[in-house]
């Protein structure tokens, strides 16, 4: 029983013993498993790490998910890519940097700058110059006044399709040490722009347009204001149309209308205040469907062949086309009238603001203007409108030469170099005037003995801009209204010439005459 009891013992013992080898077995290969596991792990999660694609441009730009381009807000020298705008952005460089912590607020420049056609990249550049003269106007010529501004440039993308991303980074500037106080520029009057402007001034962020012109891109129609805070420098299309037939006294029997169809916030409402210039015409309007990008050709030079054989078709009487759309189809109309059956008739093309495009499009067939066809636009500025014969009230050729001083010291240090400059297209004037909007309404809205105006109160001085206290910009006066659009603004008329340049014909006014000069508007 004795050795019965030692061999039963020793028998639970081996087992035992064999137990704990199988689970050290079991568990050596479970630890080793997760081990590997995580080895693997690592090594997938660090190879990801080191073979992710950078997708930063610079500080505060990098490019979103699925997109090349840089997108944000730069406070830096870069120039996303485009080097006709380095000369402009070092400069802009240079005086924030001078700039001491604290005495500033800053300004964004909201605009396509990643944008692709020639003549849009021309014009942004001409608003960034203007916009930086502006700045260092401000900063050196105003006795000191606080606050100093900082100027940033915003790029929601080339068609602004990343606007909601750029709002965002632009709601941190305001509420962060940045201290954004205003957006300026915005671009094109496009679906994209117009949520954006809708979404920044919910937000409370004051946007000032600068040669935004489309009527639903701004306040006061049917006495509600969608977008509180917004103040422009240009007048509405239904204001460029006003003035535009009081000085070519545009006739309904004697007028066809060509217009972008479905359009775009500018089109469409350039095309209603065009109609009802021409209400009772004879001429069913002729349109034309362009690709969702406009900068695009597309098909629509097709469409426009078609069109001039209507042109020729109207009566001898007819005289005057109305067009309604972008500067890229507005460049294929002029190219197809051009070969038009019907040459020894002569036309006159009048369309808005998007005609000042055309002075620099190399794709534009500048013999169609030597074959009785006259194409005249409503600029939103123009460098010859405030020299001889402008008149008393309106604007100044003393306000003009304002400008047109500071540009020439802009060629070299301390103001510039900002790279080539031009006035024809009217966008470096109109981006000076909006930035100068900015800054007479962040300093009326700093209290007394304070340095920087709270977000919500610089929005609040559009109404008061009128009067005594009107902005006298180098395009004409700005006298806002209680909802922030320019009463009676100059609008020059200019006319494309076939040497490609600009001819500035006159001035023309909303209100068919000047402002008083009060300059107050009425109720």
């Amino acid at each position: 029983m004795a050795d019965g009891g030692r061999g039963s013992d020793g028998g639970r013992g081996s087992f035992g013993r064999w137990l704990r080898e199988v689970w050290e077995i079991r568990l050596y290969r479970y630890v080793a498993v997760l081990v590997t596991a995580a080895l693997v792990t690592g090594a997938f999660f660090a190879v990801r790490a080191l073979t992710r694609e950078d997708r930063s441009c610079a500080p505060g730009v990098s490019r979103p998910e699925g997109s090349d381009e840089c997108v944000g807000v730069t406070s830096t020298a870069f120039d996303f890519g485009r080097p006709r705008f380095r000369d402009a952005v070092r400069a802009i460089d240079r005086e924030n940097d001078r700039l001491k912590e604290g005495s500033y607020v800053t300004v964004a420049l909201m605009m396509p700058y990643t944008a692709t056609t020639p003549s849009t990249l021309s014009d942004i550049l001409h608003e960034v110059q203007g916009a930086y003269l502006a700045q260092w106007e401000a900063n050196h010529t105003s006795n000191g006044q606080a606050p100093a501004i900082r100027l940033v440039l915003a790029n929601p993308g080339a068609t602004s399709a990343h606007w909601e991303r750029l709002v965002d980074q632009l709601e941190r500037m305001a509420t962060g040490p940045e201290r954004l106080r205003a957006v300026a520029g915005v671009g094109m009057s496009t679906e994209d722009n117009k949520r954006a402007v809708a979404e920044l001034t919910r937000r409370g962020i004051p946007v000032i347009g600068a040669s935004i012109t489309a009527d639903d891109l701004a306040n006061g129609h049917g006495g509600k204001d969608p977008f509180p805070g917004l103040a422009r420098v240009s007048p509405t299309n239904t204001d460029e149309a006003r003035a535009l037939a009081s000085f070519a006294k545009v006739t309904a029997g004697r007028a066809l209308l060509v217009y972008d169809k479905p359009g775009d916030p500018y089109t469409r409402t350039l095309q209603t205040s065009f109609a009802a210039l021409i209400k009772g015409s004879p001429y069913e309007p002729q349109p034309f469907t362009p690709p969702a990008d406009r900068s695009q050709e597309g098909t629509t030079a097709n469409t426009f062949r078609q069109i001039t054989h209507l042109v020729c078709d109207t009566s001898p009487e007819t005289d005057t086309i109305l067009f309604a759309g972008r500067h890229t189809q507005l460049r294929q109309f002029i190219n197809a009238l051009g070969g038009r059956g019907c040459q020894d008739r002569r036309f006159t093309l009048l369309t808005g603001d998007e005609g000042s495009y055309l002075t620099g499009d190399p794709q534009l067939d500048r013999t169609a203007l030597t074959r009785n066809l006259s194409v005249r636009y409503t600029a939103l500025a123009h460098p010859d409108a405030w020299t001889r014969g402008a008149p008393v009230t309106g604007g100044s050729a003393r306000d003009a030469a304002a400008l047109t001083s500071l540009l020439e010291r802009a060629v070299r240090e301390p103001v510039g170099p900002i790279g080539p400059t031009a006035l024809d297209d009217g966008q470096l004037i109109i981006a000076y005037d909006a930035l100068r909007l900015a800054v007479h309404g962040i300093r009326e809205a700093t209290p007394e003995g304070g340095t920087v105006p709270s977000l919500s109160d610089v929005g609040l001085q559009w109404p008061q801009v009128k009067g005594s206290l009107r902005v006298s910009g180098a395009s004409g006066w700005i006298c806002l209204d209680v909802h922030g659009n320019p009463y009676d603004k100059a609008v020059p008329i200019v006319e494309l010439t076939a040497q490609g340049a600009s001819r500035f014909v006159r001035i023309a006014w909303p209100e068919g005459r000047p402002p008083e000069k009060e300059c107050l508007p009425p109720s």
